[in-house]
């Protein structure tokens, strides 16, 4: 049973999903870091060599390697897909970290690596945002806080993984 994290850019898959991984003693996986090396291209090129629809298929296909024991930090679209989602849900939990527009953007704005970012104002941003809260709920076993400390969403993801066994 694999743990998948989503939620918006910059909610804190990642630095929650290694204090989770540590935690529970197994491996974390970043989904967009494993994309980049079994593509050998890094996000924004895969985006401007073959466009967001490419990379959504990238992320289905690969998520389904990561079904057997790892805490995977999904990006933030990976779990847009009903599909995909349903395959998450399937093979372990899905966890929405539900963590607050404001302070999803500060830690994004700027970020080369992020191709949305790049591309988009901040209102088109939370525009955006706005319209994936509903889908990461509705794709999601569960939702946690994510306008807390670190340590305490990892607990709470670490004893909803318990209940679900």
């Amino acid at each position: 049973m694999s743990i998948y994290l989503c939620g918006f850019m910059g909610c804190g898959k990642s630095h929650v999903g290694r204090i989770l991984a540590s935690k529970l003693g197994i491996k974390l996986v970043d989904l967009d870091k494993y994309i980049v090396d079994a593509e050998k291209m890094t996000i924004p090129e895969i985006f401007d060599k073959f466009g967001e629809p490419h990379f959504r298929v990238l992320e289905a296909q690969y998520i389904k390697e990561l079904s057997n024991g790892y805490v995977v930090a999904t990006g933030g679209g990976a779990l847009l897909n009903d599909e995909t989602a349903k395959f998450a849900k399937q093979s372990g939990i899905s966890v929405y970290i539900n963590t607050s527009f404001e302070t999803c953007y500060a830690r994004i704005k700027g970020d080369k690596n992020r191709p949305l970012v790049m591309k988009n104002t901040p209102e088109q941003l939370e525009e955006l945002y706005n319209k994936r809260a509903p889908i990461y709920r509705k794709n999601s076993t569960f939702m946690v806080n994510g306008n807390t400390r670190d340590t305490i969403i990892a607990e709470e993801i670490a004893k909803l993984s318990h209940i679900s066994e």
